[in-house]
């Protein structure tokens, strides 16, 4: 059986959750293995009782081959811990999900991407900052990333798309379920201009208890949040929290001192965060003035074969291009186009003299055959 079949059996067991599932893959190798293993081996993992009941129960009802077929059928993408394709800064979180439902498509220039929450209430000040600030970030290169919900997140992922740019939307349901219901023609259009994710399957329904733990997806598939505009509880706070634990760069948009729906966000600055006042004030500090210049150049310079063996060679200590052409056994010329081509693409830097260590923020570069 495709393993992946496996994969979407442990995401729909309740009690598997990032930790449990990493300790049976560390004890029996692969999914296969944990999936089948008998109760003592199981419990000889560490799951507790009722963990342990519930995986038996749903290796007695589940029929994975099916749970495969409707995946297949909804035009769903799946990626696992186990794909190449899972978002490389996402996977760096604490509890990166397991499994991830998309609809639509991610690309490569997503990993340029800004997160923007903020209160469903939102006031007219709000979405009017949320769009400025969403058209913008687009218009530069920048993917937006936000949650679907009414309010700030809604206006986001309009802007975005207006502007021609991407969006991605991280649900607290499964992805073929749109919530809140008047998002559907949104929804719709996100999935032609980017991607509907989750970490939950297919007929998932929004429950509340969904929506704080995708907040770590919002910030973890991110380089910053931005926050527009929260009340005291908002859970854009949330979103917040995950991000500044993830590393990540927090923003809020400073609002009236007496509307509630600012106090959120002007605590935010007062605890730390960077106050915006334009997307510029994103894009400078992180240092993604030349987001476009990068996508563009990945979009017309996919990675090669001789990228990716130079690259091999290439790691934090500054490495000389001559030493680079030696270790992989191609011509100086050819390796210095090449790495020309991967300074552009975000990949690698020149420290100077020709000597070349691998870019802080590159992500994998997979082989071509």
């Amino acid at each position: 059986m495709d393993p992946l079949a496996y994969w979407i059996g442990f995401n729909k067991v309740r009690g598997i959750g990032p930790a449990r599932l990493r300790a049976l893959l560390d004890f029996f190798g692969s999914v296969e293995p944990a999936w089948t293993a008998p109760a003592d081996a199981l419990a000889e993992v560490g799951l507790d009782r009722r963990s342990l009941a519930s995986l038996i129960q749903a290796r007695g009802e589940l029929d994975l081959a099916a749970e495969l077929a409707k995946v297949e059928k909804a035009g769903v993408q799946v990626m696992t811990w186990d794909d190449a394709r899972y978002p490389e800064r996402l996977r760096m979180i604490n509890d990166p999900p397991p499994v991830l439902y998309i609809k639509g498509e991610l690309r490569p220039a997503d990993d340029w991407a800004v997160a923007m929450v903020g209160t469903r209430k939102a006031s007219a000040y709000g979405r009017e900052a949320a769009r400025i600030l969403a058209t913008d970030l687009a218009r530069g290169g920048v993917t937006i990333i936000s949650g679907l919900a009414k309010g700030i997140d809604t206006q986001a992922h309009r802007a975005a798309i207006e502007a021609g740019g991407r969006t991605l939307a991280v649900l607290g349901n499964g992805v073929d379920i749109v919530y809140p219901y008047e998002n559907l023609k949104l929804a719709q259009e996100i999935v032609a201009h980017g991607a509907l994710i989750s970490e939950y399957a297919l007929g998932a329904a929004p429950e509340g208890s969904n929506f704080p733990p995708r907040n770590r997806i919002i910030s973890g598939l991110s380089r910053g949040v931005i926050v527009v505009e929260a009340g005291e509880q908002s859970g854009a706070l949330i979103t917040a929290d995950f991000a500044a634990d993830q590393g990540r760069d927090v923003f809020a948009v400073p609002g009236s001192i007496f509307q509630r729906g600012s106090v959120g966000t002007n605590r935010l600055i007062r605890d730390g965060a960077q106050p915006v006042l334009s997307a510029n004030d994103v894009l400078e500090a992180l240092n993604m003035t030349t987001v476009a210049q990068h996508v563009e150049a990945q979009m017309l310079l996919p990675t090669d074969p001789t990228e990716a063996l130079l690259f091999d060679h290439i790691g934090e200590e500054p490495i000389h291009v001559d030493e680079v052409s030696r270790a992989a056994n191609l011509p100086i010329a050819a390796v210095s186009g090449a790495l020309a081509v991967m300074e552009l693409k975000g990949l690698v830097r020149q420290v100077g003299g020709m000597n070349y260590v691998r870019a802080r923020e590159a992500g994998p570069v997979y082989k071509v055959d």
